[in-house]
């Protein structure tokens, strides 16, 4: 391919609206444009790359069994309300009404379509175990867009769903894609980690993410360097701190003028903030629900909105708690009536703490659970925080950031249950059909890869998803013998199988190496007067400073073998 015909140019200024390494490189490198707020358009260079990653995928995918089929973007609204996942995905679930007043979805995901099919095709426990995917475009209305690629509102994502008949069945099934999943990063050229997650609007009783280690990443991963426990904060658990063993004393009650936050009432009162209660007021599906926790500890959002299984969990607003009768700031769950209180177990952690007295200024002194008040809940809603003791070993955690850049679930009867989905067994008996979910974003993977994989000066694309594998750069081109040495290698490199971009550009070496540098190809080749004296051309790998001279005669077989080594070095191949 030549450079001068190629669709797309790069940019030496970095756009205001990049916020992102990944979003500003490629739109630098005219390989994305965006079309309208987390909608964007793929050009020739960004689409190389997208068809490589859905090869590895399908290859993979077909590897363990699946079956390539596509089903359609629009969805009857009816089948979402049968599985109750309308509400579960609110308003991030695009809807649109046909000219006959049919209620539609543009599917965020495809779990209730792929049932309804697989539910008219699978009457035996001989039609099962089945496995079935598709790479197809998704659609969620995202509040907040952000990072070009990494979270949009169109993005096109591989799912595959697997139908068993008993939980060994999934089990095996599950295996097969988490091994499946880690070929996938692996072939890409990328150190994605498995880590424990929350299923989310998805259901299901386990899953597992796959997260690619970034600091511009959204995801904080909690991971133990001595037993390798690792999961998403959302999921994540620690072991709380216990604090020393004390005597309960009698309830009292302090005058705290105008002390309101654990840091105001703790500074006031000389206190540490774990001898505190926290209270936190929400908004669950339009009922005030109580939060409760130690001071020291924050509230994992997450897990309360799985405790309290609710579709929509928002602070509360103060005007929300003023008009439950409730005083801000200095609220606790002792003597309050009508109002649902979950509890984080670090209540349980201690003895004697200071909570709110449910009146102005005044604060209540050695309150104890379940002496004082009792929760309608008792659980871990806490978030993990550094250094905290390991579930599993109690070693030290830490908290990173990453890409979520795949997620496979157990779903279990979730859906077929809901939608009627059934096999009979050996014995005649009926069961629901037992499932799985497993997605992967293709976009969010290009994406992932360039914050796994640049430099100062631009991209450094692995070489099994790059859009060409060498960047030819013939220097002076106007020089004859330039011109036919580059013209003669740029054939001999495409019938040896290497795909290569041609920078035929009457442009100065300065701007030539700086585009090379930018759209990140694996290897680039010079071709100057210089090298020309010698019949040489100047070899150098994207990841690496040096460059090296080697003879041009056989020098495409030597370029073939070269990648060909170094693909199978970094894929562990």
């Amino acid at each position: 391919m030549l450079l001068s015909q190629l669709f797309g140019k790069t940019q030496k200024e970095t756009p205001r609206e990049a916020d992102t390494i990944s979003h500003r490189l490629l739109l630098r490198a005219g390989m994305i444009e965006q079309v309208a707020s987390g909608v964007y358009s793929y050009l020739p260079l960004a689409q190389r790359i997208i068809r490589s990653i859905e090869a590895i995928v399908r290859d993979e995918m077909n590897k363990a069994g699946g079956q390539e089929v596509t089903l359609p973007v629009l969805q009857p609204i009816e089948l979402w309300q049968k599985s109750g996942r309308d509400r579960a995905f609110g308003e991030s679930l695009f809807t649109l009404t046909d000219r006959k007043g049919q209620s539609l979805v543009l599917g965020p995901t495809h779990e209730e379509v792929f049932t309804e099919m697989v539910k008219r095709h699978v009457q035996s426990y001989r039609d099962l175990p089945l496995m079935l995917y598709q790479i197809q475009s998704k659609f969620r209305d995202e509040p907040r867009p952000r990072g070009g690629l990494l979270r949009v509102r169109e993005f096109t994502m591989k799912d595959l769903y697997s139908f068993d008949q008993d939980e060994e069945g999934l089990d095996q099934s599950y295996q097969k894609m988490a091994r499946a999943y880690q070929n996938i990063y692996r072939r890409s050229g990328l150190n994605a980690v498995m880590v424990e997650a929350d299923s989310g609007a998805i259901g299901g009783k386990e899953s597992h993410e796959f997260i690619l280690p970034a600091e511009s990443g959204e995801d904080e991963i909690v991971s133990c360097t001595l037993c390798g426990y690792a999961a998403n904060m959302e999921k994540a658990a620690a072991v709380k701190s216990r604090l020393e063993e004390e005597e309960e004393k009698p309830l009292g009650e302090v005058f705290t003028p105008g002390k309101k936050t654990i840091e105001e009432v703790t500074g006031f009162l000389n206190l540490e903030k774990e001898k505190t209660l926290k209270s936190v007021f929400y908004n669950a599906d339009e009922r005030l629900v109580l939060a409760i926790i130690r001071g020291d500890y924050e509230i994992n959002e997450t897990k309360l909105k799985n405790a309290l299984k609710v579709s929509r969990l928002t602070l509360a607003s103060h005007e929300d708690i003023l008009r439950a009768g409730i005083v801000p700031g200095s609220a606790s769950p002792i003597g309050l009536k009508e109002i649902l209180v979950i509890a984080d177990d670090s209540v349980l952690s201690g003895r004697n703490f200071v909570a709110g007295a449910n009146r102005p200024d005044h604060h209540l002194l050695n309150v104890n659970c379940p002496r004082d008040f009792e929760a309608d809940l008792v659980l871990d809603i806490a978030r993990v925080r550094e250094g905290d003791p390991c579930p599993r070993c109690g070693g030290n955690l830490k908290i990173s950031r990453g890409i979520e850049v795949g997620h496979i679930f157990k779903l279990g009867t979730f859906i077929s249950e809901r939608l009627g989905a059934y096999f009979t067994d050996a014995s005649g008996s009926q069961h629901p059909i037992i499932m799985g979910s497993y997605g992967i974003g293709i976009g969010r993977l290009m994406a992932a890869a360039v914050e796994q994989n640049h430099d100062e000066n631009g991209i450094i694309w692995p070489a099994s998803i790059a859009p060409y594998q060498v960047y030819l750069c013939p220097i002076f081109a106007g020089n004859t013998g330039v011109s036919d040495a580059a013209e003669n290698l740029y054939h001999a490199l495409e019938e040896g199988g290497i795909s290569t971009l041609v920078d035929d550009r009457s442009e100065s070496p300065g701007v030539k190496f700086n585009d090379a540098d930018l759209l990140g190809l694996p290897l680039r080749i010079t071709i100057s007067p210089r090298t020309i004296e010698n019949r040489c051309a100047e070899l150098k790998w994207r990841d690496e400073k040096s460059s090296s001279l080697l003879p041009l005669d056989g020098l495409a077989e030597k370029v073939k073998s070269f990648l060909q080594a170094r693909s199978t070095a970094k894929s562990g191949t």
